[in-house]
Protein backbone atom coordinates (compact mmCIF):
# COMPACT_ATOMS: atom_id res chain seq x y z
CA UNK A 1 0.00 0.00 0.00
CA UNK A 2 1.28 3.77 -0.48
CA UNK A 3 2.00 5.79 1.63
CA UNK A 4 0.52 9.41 1.59
CA UNK A 5 3.79 11.19 1.35
CA UNK A 6 3.97 9.07 -1.84
CA UNK A 7 0.64 9.91 -3.33
CA UNK A 8 0.28 13.61 -2.66
CA UNK A 9 4.59 14.13 -3.91
CA UNK A 10 3.54 12.82 -7.30
CA UNK A 11 7.36 11.99 -7.97
CA UNK A 12 8.66 15.36 -6.71
CA UNK A 13 12.27 14.90 -5.35
CA UNK A 14 13.07 15.81 -1.74
CA UNK A 15 13.88 19.67 -1.17
CA UNK A 16 17.76 20.30 -1.06
CA UNK A 17 18.66 21.20 3.00
CA UNK A 18 19.18 24.93 2.96
CA UNK A 19 22.68 26.71 4.11
CA UNK A 20 22.32 26.29 7.56
CA UNK A 21 23.23 30.05 9.23
CA UNK A 22 25.21 29.86 12.64
CA UNK A 23 23.04 31.71 15.21
CA UNK A 24 24.54 33.09 18.37
CA UNK A 25 22.98 32.02 21.94
CA UNK A 26 21.98 35.27 23.15
CA UNK A 27 19.92 35.74 19.77
CA UNK A 28 21.06 39.88 18.81
CA UNK A 29 22.29 38.89 14.99
CA UNK A 30 18.85 37.22 14.55
CA UNK A 31 17.07 40.16 16.23
CA UNK A 32 18.77 42.31 14.15
CA UNK A 33 18.27 40.57 10.52
CA UNK A 34 14.37 40.57 11.56
CA UNK A 35 14.58 44.43 12.07
CA UNK A 36 15.93 45.43 9.16
CA UNK A 37 13.45 42.72 6.91
CA UNK A 38 10.18 44.44 9.24
CA UNK A 39 11.96 48.30 8.37
CA UNK A 40 11.75 47.90 4.58
CA UNK A 41 8.63 46.54 4.46
CA UNK A 42 6.53 49.07 6.46
CA UNK A 43 4.83 51.83 4.68
CA UNK A 44 6.57 54.65 6.04
CA UNK A 45 9.67 52.88 4.75
CA UNK A 46 8.21 53.07 1.46
CA UNK A 47 7.52 56.33 1.31
CA UNK A 48 11.08 57.45 2.57
CA UNK A 49 12.55 55.45 -0.70
CA UNK A 50 10.20 56.97 -3.13
CA UNK A 51 10.84 60.41 -1.58
CA UNK A 52 14.52 59.83 -1.53
CA UNK A 53 14.70 58.65 -4.90
CA UNK A 54 12.16 61.33 -6.52
CA UNK A 55 14.34 63.84 -8.73
CA UNK A 56 14.09 67.60 -7.31
CA UNK A 57 12.97 66.90 -4.01
CA UNK A 58 14.85 67.77 -1.33
CA UNK A 59 15.54 65.15 1.94
CA UNK A 60 12.59 65.00 4.17
CA UNK A 61 13.67 63.47 7.29
CA UNK A 62 10.51 64.51 9.50
CA UNK A 63 10.62 67.10 11.97
CA UNK A 64 13.64 68.45 10.66
CA UNK A 65 13.52 72.12 9.31
CA UNK A 66 13.29 71.82 4.83
CA UNK A 67 12.26 74.33 1.78
CA UNK A 68 8.68 73.73 2.77
CA UNK A 69 8.78 75.33 6.35
CA UNK A 70 8.27 78.88 6.88
CA UNK A 71 11.42 81.05 6.06
CA UNK A 72 12.68 84.08 7.58
CA UNK A 73 12.13 87.04 5.33
CA UNK A 74 15.79 88.26 5.68
CA UNK A 75 16.50 84.70 3.83
CA UNK A 76 13.60 84.63 1.43
CA UNK A 77 14.75 88.22 0.28
CA UNK A 78 18.52 87.31 0.15
CA UNK A 79 17.64 84.23 -2.03
CA UNK A 80 15.53 86.16 -4.55
CA UNK A 81 18.17 88.99 -5.03
CA UNK A 82 20.70 86.53 -5.51
CA UNK A 83 18.90 84.68 -7.70
CA UNK A 84 17.82 87.50 -10.07
CA UNK A 85 21.56 89.20 -10.09
CA UNK A 86 20.16 92.55 -8.23
CA UNK A 87 22.89 92.83 -5.96
CA UNK A 88 24.84 95.44 -7.54
CA UNK A 89 21.90 97.30 -8.62
CA UNK A 90 19.99 96.99 -4.97
CA UNK A 91 23.98 98.79 -3.53
CA UNK A 92 23.64 101.27 -5.94
CA UNK A 93 20.37 102.70 -5.26
CA UNK A 94 21.09 102.45 -1.65
CA UNK A 95 23.93 104.52 -2.43
CA UNK A 96 21.88 107.05 -4.53
CA UNK A 97 19.17 107.28 -1.32
CA UNK A 98 22.23 107.96 1.20
CA UNK A 99 23.80 110.40 -1.65
CA UNK A 100 23.74 113.31 0.92
CA UNK A 101 25.34 111.36 3.72
CA UNK A 102 28.41 109.80 1.42
CA UNK A 103 29.72 113.07 -0.26
CA UNK A 104 27.96 116.11 2.41
CA UNK A 105 25.44 117.74 2.53
CA UNK A 106 27.14 120.90 0.64
CA UNK A 107 27.82 118.62 -1.99
CA UNK A 108 24.61 117.11 -1.96
CA UNK A 109 22.83 120.55 -2.20
CA UNK A 110 24.44 121.00 -5.50
CA UNK A 111 25.12 117.87 -7.38
CA UNK A 112 22.58 115.13 -7.77
CA UNK A 113 22.98 111.91 -9.23
CA UNK A 114 21.19 110.75 -12.26
CA UNK A 115 22.26 107.30 -13.47
CA UNK A 116 25.07 104.16 -13.22
CA UNK A 117 25.72 101.77 -16.03
CA UNK A 118 28.85 99.72 -16.35
CA UNK A 119 30.98 101.32 -14.29
CA UNK A 120 29.98 105.14 -15.10
CA UNK A 121 27.99 107.59 -12.61
CA UNK A 122 26.17 110.34 -13.81
CA UNK A 123 26.15 113.53 -11.72
CA UNK A 124 23.95 116.60 -12.50
CA UNK A 125 25.04 120.12 -10.91
CA UNK A 126 23.03 122.77 -10.68
CA UNK A 127 25.74 125.47 -12.18
CA UNK A 128 28.97 125.26 -13.85
CA UNK A 129 31.30 126.42 -10.63
CA UNK A 130 29.77 123.19 -9.20
CA UNK A 131 30.42 120.70 -12.28
CA UNK A 132 33.92 122.23 -12.08
CA UNK A 133 34.24 121.72 -8.50
CA UNK A 134 32.77 117.72 -8.83
CA UNK A 135 35.49 117.48 -11.97
CA UNK A 136 38.12 118.07 -8.73
CA UNK A 137 36.44 116.13 -6.02
CA UNK A 138 35.67 113.10 -8.76
CA UNK A 139 38.48 110.57 -7.80
CA UNK A 140 37.47 110.82 -3.35
CA UNK A 141 34.00 110.69 -4.83
CA UNK A 142 35.17 107.51 -6.68
CA UNK A 143 36.71 106.03 -3.86
CA UNK A 144 34.21 106.73 -1.07
CA UNK A 145 31.97 105.42 -3.04
CA UNK A 146 33.66 101.97 -3.69
CA UNK A 147 34.06 101.66 -0.10
CA UNK A 148 30.57 101.59 -0.13
CA UNK A 149 29.98 99.42 -3.20
CA UNK A 150 33.01 97.15 -3.78
CA UNK A 151 36.33 97.61 -4.90
CA UNK A 152 36.15 98.48 -9.10
CA UNK A 153 32.19 99.11 -9.12
CA UNK A 154 32.34 103.14 -10.38
CA UNK A 155 34.68 103.61 -12.43
CA UNK A 156 34.08 106.99 -13.54
CA UNK A 157 32.25 109.84 -12.89
CA UNK A 158 30.61 111.83 -15.38
CA UNK A 159 29.84 115.58 -14.23
CA UNK A 160 26.82 117.58 -16.00
CA UNK A 161 26.60 121.37 -15.92
CA UNK A 162 22.77 122.92 -15.24
CA UNK A 163 20.42 122.09 -18.27
CA UNK A 164 20.36 125.39 -20.31
CA UNK A 165 17.17 126.83 -21.17
CA UNK A 166 15.17 126.35 -23.84
CA UNK A 167 14.24 128.98 -26.49
CA UNK A 168 11.14 127.30 -27.91
CA UNK A 169 8.14 129.35 -26.62
CA UNK A 170 5.25 128.39 -28.59
CA UNK A 171 3.98 126.01 -31.13
CA UNK A 172 6.30 127.12 -34.07
CA UNK A 173 9.78 127.93 -34.15
CA UNK A 174 12.57 127.61 -36.55
CA UNK A 175 14.77 124.64 -36.37
CA UNK A 176 18.42 125.37 -36.00
CA UNK A 177 17.81 128.75 -35.01
CA UNK A 178 20.39 130.79 -32.61
CA UNK A 179 18.04 131.77 -30.21
CA UNK A 180 16.98 135.26 -28.61
CA UNK A 181 19.46 138.19 -29.65
CA UNK A 182 19.69 141.81 -28.95
CA UNK A 183 17.59 143.27 -31.30
CA UNK A 184 16.69 146.58 -29.64
CA UNK A 185 20.08 148.32 -31.96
Amino acid sequence: MATDDETTGGGLPPPEPEEVQVHHDDGLDLAKALTRATAKSTPAARRRMRKKDAPGRGRVTGAHPDDRDPQLLDTTLSRLVDDHGWALELRVHGVIGRWAELVGAEIALHCTPESFADGRLVVRTDSTAWATQLRLLAPTVVRRLNQELGHGTVTLIEVLGPHGPSWKKGPRSVRDGRGPRDTYG
